[in-house]
């Protein structure tokens, strides 16, 4: 009887085993997902952002790939990601204004985009099908985006996941880039749950178009009306969904009832972060996206992304780009932008022309100046950065910048950031004017921000630097297959 357990036992075990080997097969040797209500295992994993994380990319042909970058097209290559291999992965170059910059300069650094199921269905890293790696284009600090949704996240905003990652090619160092969750399938189902609803990355044409769609502004009842939205959708909207936003965003034009069309609050507290990080390519800003739209059962909600060209950076576009940093760090809170610009921003105008919402937006500056900058939060949070991702950025061969410009845009991002805070600490109290009008009343009015140089953060002129040292990252890239 002892033998006959002793076998029966062994047989499950060798059961066991065999099934576990079907399950890795079927979702190609990688990890499947976390059972659905547990935290996903990506999200301890690359996204555990106390160290920097390691990721090799095992490609044939590097020189083909980023010549031909600007195409964004994906080739196939192997991952590595802190020792654990991934096979088939999807890779391509992502980005818009900085991947043809980055092309135009004749430089190799692209932000990237990991896909891994692209070439395998099922394929996942830990649950999470695709991630992107920034490059940090135009921001010497290599701090503005992960600052931001640090920001976002301590404001209670559903935020992408980052960490910074020591990226090599084939073995050879390529450089430190921050890699962050891609928001998709994975992404809904972490912040919303198993029954969530749907995700959008509104994006415009052309920015001649008139774009009222990403705008977010109703135009009439017809889907084909919305392809801004619609045709950026990030899982396939049913007739029944499309109705749905249609009907939020008629709701939002009427300025009535906007508890029923809007997640009022969370929109709010986005917005906090987004005024105060003076990102104009965004959606109060000059190109009206970089942006996701998350709908749920006809409630609309706006999520954080890209945010390189922040803190007063971006003039990409703009015939009269601002430059002078007392306007920029003045910048009034409660007439963000322009009037034209504003009146055909109805997720933020129709908010801020109700009472009740606009006392609470002015309740979230409060909290979030008192919270985050004026009990030493920030400057912990942004020096603990800065010194993790230090001795990476010295040895980065494909850096915008040179190392001291690096330490020097870290202390222009601090300085940025506490003089932001401070004026908005006065318009709150009604000593700074919170209005473009009022400031154009009272010029001299505001903190002094003369010692502040916004070029610092980065420049065009790192662009033209750049180039030899990236030359030499890829030869020794090349050399290597």
């Amino acid at each position: 009887m002892r033998k006959r357990w002793h076998n029966n036992k062994l047989f499950l075990c060798t059961a066991s085993l065999f099934i576990l080997l079907i399950v890795l097969l079927i979702s190609g040797g990688e990890p499947v997902p976390s059972e659905a209500g547990s935290p996903p295992a990506y999200a301890s994993k690359l996204f555990d952002d106390s160290r920097v994380h390691t990721i090799d990319i095992q490609i044939d042909d590097w020189g083909g790939f980023v010549r031909n970058a600007a195409k964004e097209e994906y080739v196939s290559c192997d991952v590595t990601i802190d020792g654990e291999t991934f096979r088939y992965v999807g890779l391509r170059a992502k980005g818009n204004n900085s991947l043809h910059l980055t092309e135009d300069y004749g430089l190799y650094r692209y932000s990237l985009k990991l896909e891994f199921d692209q070439y395998r269905d099922g394929g996942n890293y830990y649950g999470l099908d695709k991630f992107s790696l920034d490059a940090s284009f135009q921001d010497n600090s290599y701090l503005k985006t992960c600052m931001t949704y640090d920001m976002m996240e301590f404001m209670g905003v559903p935020t992408p996941l980052c960490s910074f990652v020591q990226v090599t090619v084939n073995g050879e160092d390529w450089g430190l880039f921050l890699a962050i969750e891609e928001p998709e399938e994975a992404f809904a189902r972490r912040n919303f749950g198993n029954d969530h609803g749907i995700l959008y990355k509104p994006d415009y044409r052309s920015l001649n178009d008139e774009n009222a769609d990403v705008a977010l502004k109703y135009i009439d009842d017809n889907p084909d009306s919305y392809p801004g939205i619609f045709d950026n959708a990030k899982f396939e909207p049913s007739g029944a969904d499309k109705e749905r936003l249609i009907e939020a965003l008629k709701t939002l034009s009427t300025g009535e009832n906007l508890e029923t069309a809007v997640n009022v609050d969370e929109v709010l507290r986005y917005f906090t972060v987004q005024v105060f990080v003076m990102n104009w390519d965004s959606y109060i800003g000059h190109t009206g996206h970089n942006y996701f739209l998350y709908e749920e059962d006809g409630v609309l909600s706006i999520l954080p992304w890209d945010y390189n060209l922040a803190f007063g950076t971006y003039a990409l576009g703009m015939t009269d780009p601002i430059k002078d940093p007392d306007i920029l760090i003045n910048y009034p809170i409660h007439t963000p932008a322009e009037g034209e610009i504003m009146l055909n921003r109805p997720l933020y105008h129709r908010l801020m022309q109700n009472d009740e919402y606009f006392a609470l937006y002015r309740a979230y500056f409060d909290r979030f100046l008192s919270e985050y900058f004026e009990s030493g939060l920030f400057e912990k949070t942004i020096q603990e950065k800065a010194a993790l991702i230090a001795p990476y950025v010295q040895k980065d061969p494909t850096a915008f910048c040179s190392y001291e410009d690096h330490r020097l845009a870290v202390e222009t991002l601090e300085q940025v950031c506490l003089l932001r805070a401070e004026s908005i600490r006065g318009q709150l109290e009604g000593t700074i004017p919170a209005t473009l009008r009022e400031q154009a009343e009272q010029p001299d009015a505001g903190v002094d921000a003369s010692a502040v140089c916004l070029e610092d953060l980065g420049d065009f002129d790192d662009l033209k630097n750049a180039k030899e040292k990236q030359t030499e990252a890829l030869e020794r890239v090349l050399l290597s297959q």
